[in-house]
């Protein structure tokens, strides 16, 4: 991403003030980074490329910026991060955009609120609702820790080179209370079992899709109808079902 007005758009949006702790994955050569910093946020700025890295730390750290090598997917985040709240401010690599924030949400309570530029296609898996074409066990995973909203497009234009495909803005923020199901209902583990295997098949009804993981008495418990199809339950429908012993 080159394009300043941009960066100061993201930064706008993400609401960085003074003070806040900020980290950056996938810096580059610093736009984003200079912007974060601008806004007085005290950033980390997570970078990958070796290649990137001299310019980057000549370019960003006389701003006050800290920049870490490292892989995003790999990172001890704990370690680097500490307690929280931090913010996450990024520009993700559309390969790596829905494993990576699936992993924070899971992994990295630290990180409270995240701000990630993805491709348009992500960005609206991510903040789908029950009943969205897009909906699907990443959007679960997201309503079950955080609320999310798609907030701004973003031209391909503003990069180098230009990609083939839309950009767009997320806003994701951590529920305070914690999980929206919580643990002594049903663990995670078990619970996105269910709706993995729930989605696997989402074109049938989910007695057909769910036959082997959850018992066929869960449903009439559980209050879902046995005729429904994975895209139609919310994050509470999931885990009354996923409550529910396996057969």
């Amino acid at each position: 991403m080159v394009d300043a007005n941009t960066s100061r758009r993201i930064v706008r949006l993400a609401g960085v003030s003074p003070g806040e702790r900020v980290v950056e994955i996938g810096a580059g050569l610093g736009s984003l980074t200079l912007a974060l910093a601008d806004a007085g946020g005290d950033v980390t700025a997570v970078e990958i490329d070796r290649h990137l890295l001299p310019v980057l730390r000549k370019i960003v750290e006389p701003h006050g910026v800290t920049v870490v090598e490292g892989d995003a997917m790999a990172l001890d985040w704990s370690g680097l991060l500490g307690e929280g709240p931090w913010k996450l401010v990024a520009n993700l690599p559309y390969n790596l955009a829905t494993p990576l924030v699936a992993d924070l949400l899971d992994g990295v309570p630290a990180i409270t609120d995240l701000l990630v530029l993805v491709q348009r296609e992500v960005a609206e898996r991510l903040a789908a609702g029950p009943g969205s074409g897009a909906y699907g066990a990443v959007s679960v995973k997201v309503r079950y820790w955080a609320t999310a909203a798609v907030v701004g497009r973003v031209p391909a234009t503003v990069f180098v080179p230009k990609p083939n495909v839309e950009s767009a803005l997320v806003r994701i923020t951590r529920r305070p209370g914690g999980p929206l199901v919580p643990a002594s209902v049903v663990g995670p583990e078990r619970l996105f079992a269910v709706v993995r295997a729930g989605f696997a098949h989402r074109r049938k009804m989910l007695r057909g899709a769910l036959s082997g993981t959850v018992a066929p008495e869960a449903f009439e418990e559980a209050g879902v109808k046995p005729t429904a199809r994975a895209e139609e339950l919310d994050v509470e429908e999931w885990g009354r079902l996923a409550a529910w012993p396996a057969p």
